[in-house]
């Protein structure tokens, strides 16, 4: 199927335009949660992928999950960005480059109960799902 014919690519377009059009706030379904936008390089086609994530932001770490809303599979960005963790991050009204290294092992476990603290969702995602979602740390490069 084409991108184009894809409903996610639909929604994920409008809310990049409104995370750009807004300073880095968008609405439902996504109000209140700090929104990234992730630009990764295609792992195959080698063309540029922005998707927006919710993160959490720790000091000058930022924290994105994997989760593909309790999916079986990771996310087609997460394989983007193990073959080429040089990112482009947007957040609020900031944009610069960073590093994306996966965390793994007790840090992860701890990261991720954090984000589900402020984020419940995520709960919801980590038990509709056999897999461990991985957690990304993006640092600014």
């Amino acid at each position: 199927m084409a991108d184009d014919a894809n409903p996610m690519t639909h929604f994920n377009q409008r809310i990049i335009d409104e995370f750009r059009a807004n300073g880095g706030v968008v609405g439902e379904p996504f109000t209140g949660a700090t929104v990234v936008l992730l630009t990764t390089k295609g792992a195959k086609s080698g063309a540029t992928r922005v998707n927006p994530l919710v993160a959490l932001v720790e000091g000058e770490t930022v924290y994105v999950f994997a989760s593909k809303g309790g999916a079986p599979t990771n996310p087609d960005w997460y394989y983007n960005l193990m073959a080429e963790p040089e990112v482009h991050l947007e957040i609020g009204t900031e944009s610069y480059d960073a590093v994306a290294i996966e965390v793994t092992g007790t840090e992860r476990d701890e990261i991720y109960e954090r984000q589900v603290a402020v984020q419940p969702g995520f709960g919801a995602y980590r038990d509709q799902t056999t897999r461990a979602i991985p957690v990304i740390s993006l640092r600014r490069s």
